[in-house]
């Protein structure tokens, strides 16, 4: 994303600053690995070369989530061995002979490894290729008080996010069975137009905890 100046529609004397998207094709291994403090695109994008309805090209965006903590100093002799972490993501051209990023291999000989995920990333071009995306997750978790009993969830994610990016011609869940979709000139009360109408009111799906202990403390909740 860059800002750009354009005049003002109701005060042509005077500039306003415009957001606006800039498309770059990353066209190489190179260009496309970003190592784990780098800063990332708002958007990546992979397009195919069918459009949509649109005419946008149909493709996928990979949202990361999470990255994993501060990455072995390159100078270590072991860190050839894990040289994947260096990456939260690179996007490398398809290889038969390059299926995995590691090999359990590698902990026996850290310092030879067997697999040395770096050497994927030789700035082979990307156009026209059958692609790999290589993403690295995760955080560290320093345990305290509060994950007893139970590790708390809540701000610890991890993963990513393989969305869908102009790969549709519209929002496909619309066509989803469960899906209930209706006008302001419907009835949503009628079965007819609505069956989630039609569910019973004691109909649920929150389970009945029966009361536990833990190391003198009681969970004494009921659902």
């Amino acid at each position: 994303m860059t800002f750009e100046n354009i005049k003002a529609p109701w005060s042509p004397d005077n500039e306003i600053r415009q957001m606006k998207m800039v498309k770059n094709v990353l066209d190489t291994e190179d260009k496309a690995a970003f190592r784990l403090h780098d800063n990332m695109p708002r958007y990546v994008y992979f397009a195919a070369n069918s459009n949509n309805k649109w005419g946008h090209k149909r493709g996928y965006r990979i949202q990361l989530i999470s990255f994993a903590g501060d990455h072995l100093p390159e100078t270590d002799p072991m860190e050839r061995s894990v040289s994947w972490s260096r990456y939260k993501l690179a996007v490398t051209k398809r290889k038969e002979n390059e299926p995995f990023s590691t090999s359990i291999y590698n902990q026996n000989d850290p310092w030879t490894p067997s697999v040395a995920f770096a050497d994927f990333i030789n700035n082979e071009s990307l156009i026209e290729e059958d692609l790999v995306a290589w993403i690295t997750t995760g955080f560290l978790h320093i345990p305290h008080a509060e994950d007893v009993p139970n590790t708390v969830t809540l701000g610890n994610a991890v993963g990513f996010l393989l969305r869908p990016y102009n790969y549709f011609d519209e929002d496909p869940s619309i066509h989803s069975p469960d899906g209930v979709f209706f006008t302001s000139e419907q009835d949503f009360t009628s079965c007819d137009v609505n069956h989630i109408a039609c569910l019973p009111k004691t109909a649920t799906c929150v389970p009945k905890l029966q009361p536990f202990t833990f190391e003198g403390f009681q969970n004494l909740t009921r659902l």
